[in-house]
């Protein structure tokens, strides 16, 4: 099993601690893939400051090919985090180098190599996913809690697996998911925090709920979430038992600090 990551990473900087975390959506799923057995590898850009060679050694650390990340003149994004009853709060974001992320034509082709491609919408690579399905990849998308966003509407014919955040099971998000699953997605999942998870697949809907867990930080805890559930359609599993899978993998996240 092969999986690439594509675009955004950032440190996440604990404001209270002032202690820092490598992350990003596509660099923690590709970590905790490889966690759970996947071979994986991260496209990304880095700046030439500190927090970009520890970004690469931790990556590296975990066992994710980092031979396509690359160093660029400039500060390696950067995320303040604030913890509110053990929950996560984003405050200011740099995004440094990433503004300016490109693919080269090497870099899509070294994509070519690998099963599925996963990437997120801060990772300025959206536009490359036509490519990725012309060169037959399976593709997977986070559109996080952006329902809004008009990449909601141009890039499911591209997405099979596209994941959304959302808080509760209801009309709402049960519309959002048919009417992605029609625009041409597989399958269209939505994270609903303590409310757990629910998918469809043009025929029905399914849910799961969470398990019995300490939450130390949620920071992460949607990324594991995707990871678990890419990783078991790649192993064949049932919509169900993906679902199940991905909670499993959220609940390990959720009980330490920073993404991983």
């Amino acid at each position: 099993m092969r999986i690439v990551t594509v675009g955004d990473n950032c440190m996440d900087v604990y404001q209270a601690s002032g202690k820092a975390y490598p992350g990003g959506n596509p660099v923690n799923v590709a970590v905790y893939l490889t966690e759970l057995g996947a071979e994986a590898a991260y496209i990304g850009w880095v700046g030439t400051d500190i927090y970009g060679d520890i970004m690469i050694q931790a990556i590296q650390d975990k066992g994710v090919d980092t031979s396509r990340v690359s160093k660029k003149t400039g500060k390696t994004a950067v995320t303040q985090v604030e913890m509110v009853d053990n929950d996560r709060k984003f405050g200011d974001y740099d995004e440094g180098v990433m503004a300016h992320f490109s693919l080269t034509p090497e870099e899509i082709n070294f994509a070519g190599n690998y099963q599925l491609v996963h990437s997120g919408i801060w990772g300025h690579a959206d536009k490359y996913f036509p490519e990725f399905k012309q060169k037959g990849l399976i593709t997977s998308f986070d559109f996080s809690d952006q329902l809004n966003d008009d990449l909601v509407q141009t890039l499911p014919p591209h997405v099979d697996y596209p994941f959304f955040s959302y808080t509760q099971d209801d009309d709402y998000i049960r519309g959002l998911l048919t009417e992605v699953k029609q625009r041409g997605a597989q399958i269209a999942v939505a994270t609903l925090g303590e409310n757990g998870s629910l998918a469809y697949d043009g025929e029905r809907f399914y849910t799961y709920g969470v398990g019995e867990v300490d939450v130390v930080d949620t920071m992460g805890a949607g990324d594991s979430f995707i990871a678990g559930f890419i990783y078991g359609r790649l192993k064949g599993l049932s919509i169900e038992a993906c679902l199940e899978l991905g909670a499993a993998t959220a609940a390990k996240t959720i009980g330490y600090f920073g993404a991983w």
